[in-house]
């Protein structure tokens, strides 16, 4: 197993069946790939940790997801949108707390039109002309993408869920197809969006062989970003008794994927600090290299319940930055007051 790390260290690539093989690595050979991992982000990021304000601004959604909370035949979630106003005003904040990238996050909520994205779009970059604007609202024509683009928008963030299309069939609903999820990810790519995408870990009816062929989708995509987490059951849901994913697991994921794209930029995610209180440190040491704490209204923040217990006030809260700094810091690293582009340029 050893020849297999050093060859993904070496290489930056590996065959499925290897790939395979190294997600069942013992925790001796998983300790050795997160040290590298670790090496390969200090090497391309030094010790900086970006930060992300999150401004989830619309919990209504016209998808079915299976796996997720806010599903639009979910009747017991409590929906909410924000207005322009209190978009911008949390921007505001977020600017004053050091944040240079903001990140839109929301359900597909038609009431948002093209037009009403383009006028936040607008409106926040002449606010804020030094930061960076992410979008991460779904499944678009390749006209709003181009649109949005030309507005401003910097980065766009849209999880693939799965590189295998029978398994994206047994995540969605009729009407949502892996075809069209792909399509969004090259149109953003063909834009010039600097473009994320990613996947649960442990998710229903996943296989060994799905996640490496994530990965190997990961590697010929080469994205700028990728956002992994554990998958976390909803009770509200066709998933409510599956079992989540595990840390151990996607730790492993996130050392493969900074050796894969040593300069992409990765997140430790919410859903890792869900199941495991130093989830975030954790997946720091593992190779990420961003953070995203909230800076949604905080009495909206358990209403945007994409999983069960989500981490919602505390030090996820953009308002407690100074404690997230002090635990990063208590890891060898330090938060970067920057818009934290990612250097992987890919083939934008």
């Amino acid at each position: 197993m050893t020849d297999l790390i050093r060859k993904l260290y070496e290489t930056q690539t590996l065959e499925k069946d290897e790939l395979i093989s190294l997600l069942n690595c013992s925790a001796d050979d998983a300790e050795e790939l997160r040290r590298l991992a670790e090496q390969r982000r200090i090497e391309s990021y030094g010790r900086d940790i970006f930060i992300r304000g999150l401004i989830e601004f619309t919990n209504i959604c016209r998808q079915d997801c299976y796996y997720c909370g806010i599903r639009k035949s979910n009747k017991n979630c409590e929906r909410y949108r924000l207005s322009g106003e209190e978009i911008l005003a949390c921007c505001d904040e977020g600017y004053d707390l050091g944040f240079r990238t903001f990140v839109l996050q929301g359900g597909e909520d038609g009431y948002f039109t093209d037009e009403k994205i383009c006028g936040l779009i607008e409106s926040i970059k002449k606010a804020h002309p030094d930061c960076a604007l992410t979008l991460s609202i779904g499944e678009k024509s390749r006209e709003s993408y181009k649109r949005f683009f030309d507005c401003g928008a910097d980065r766009y963030l849209l999880r693939h869920e799965t590189a295998d299309k029978e398994h994206f069939s047994k995540l969605h609903p009729e009407g949502q197809s892996f075809e069209n999820r792909m399509r969004c990810l090259y149109d953003l790519k063909d834009i010039g969006y600097q473009v994320g995408c990613g996947f649960m870990v442990g998710s229903p009816y996943q296989t060994d062989e799905c996640l490496a062929k994530d990965l190997l989708f990961i590697k010929k995509f080469n994205p700028q970003m990728i956002g992994i987490g554990p998958f976390i059951r909803h009770k509200d849901t066709k998933f409510k008794d599956f079992p989540d994913g595990t840390l151990e697991m996607t730790l492993r994921l996130l050392s493969i994927i900074r050796l894969m794209l040593p300069k992409v930029l990765l997140p430790a995610t919410t859903a890792l600090a869900t199941i495991d209180p130093r989830g975030r440190e954790k997946g720091i040491l593992a190779g990420a290299n961003v953070v995203m704490p909230n800076l949604s209204p905080v009495r909206f923040r358990k209403a945007y319940s994409l999983y069960d217990n989500k981490v919602c006030t505390g030090e996820e809260s953009a308002e407690c930055k100074n404690c997230l700094s002090r635990r990063i810091e208590s890891i060898g690293c330090r938060i970067a007051v920057s818009r934290g582009d990612s250097l992987n340029t890919g083939n934008r």
